[in-house]
């Protein structure tokens, strides 16, 4: 047998994070290809997870959210966000605990460290110049830009472009989309459902009674 080099068994167990959906149910592989992995996450109360890692990650709540992380060096942070709120965290290690006495539920959007550089940004019909009232950004940096888009009932939004794109939907939602070609596509949606778009021009109508809203994680 394979002698193990002292030097690894002094290393602590802890250090040797794994894949997250290796080690637990709780994560889900919503969408994967060679630019993000999608994870849907559902933490029951008081849940623990063990040391994990994560690369840099988009995360929508779809339930409020309350956990503790500990990192490596014993070190921990407490998170606290609402549900729909949108944060970003670059790579990080750390076993998990849902603090909170109610289920949690997130979708997180992880982005592959080498991923190939991707075609359609900037775009040159931006919904965010053509439409602001309706599509806010609540962060961008050099890899994403996220949009939270608000549909109210009726409304019909300018022909607009995107990159490829994630989109979680976080409530219910009935659009149509006619595409640049002239076809309409027709979106029915629920509460935390996710989607992959490639690269994508069209006008978004929201054909349903409510006013409905979506997270869009735009790739750079």
């Amino acid at each position: 047998m394979r002698a193990i080099p002292l030097l690894l068994l002094a290393i602590p167990a802890a250090l040797f994070a794994q894949d997250p959906v290796a080690i637990s149910p709780d994560y889900q592989v919503a969408v994967e290809n060679s630019s993000v992995r999608v994870l849907r996450v559902k933490h029951a109360p008081h849940a623990k997870i063990a040391m994990h890692d994560h690369p840099a990650r988009v995360v929508v709540c779809l339930t409020d959210l309350h956990e503790r992380l500990t990192l490596p060096d014993g070190g921990t942070r407490e998170l606290s966000l609402k549900a729909g709120d949108v944060a970003y965290n670059e790579a990080t290690k750390h076993t998990e605990e849902n603090v909170s006495d109610k289920p949690l539920e997130a979708v997180l959007i992880e982005l592959k460290p080498n991923a190939p550089k991707l075609k359609g940004w900037p775009v040159q019909l931006d919904p965010v110049k053509l439409d602001p009232a309706h599509h806010l950004v609540p962060f961008e940096n050099d890899r994403v830009r996220v949009l939270r888009t608000i549909l109210e009932p009726r409304l019909r939004s300018p022909r607009h472009q995107h990159p490829s794109y994630v989109v979680v939907y976080l409530t219910e939602l009935h659009t149509t989309m006619t595409l640049a070609d002239g076809r309409v596509v027709d979106n029915p949606r629920r509460p935390g459902e996710i989607a992959w778009r490639d690269p994508l021009e069209h006008v978004t109508e929201n054909i349903g009674d409510h006013t409905a809203v979506e997270i869009q994680v735009e790739l750079k």
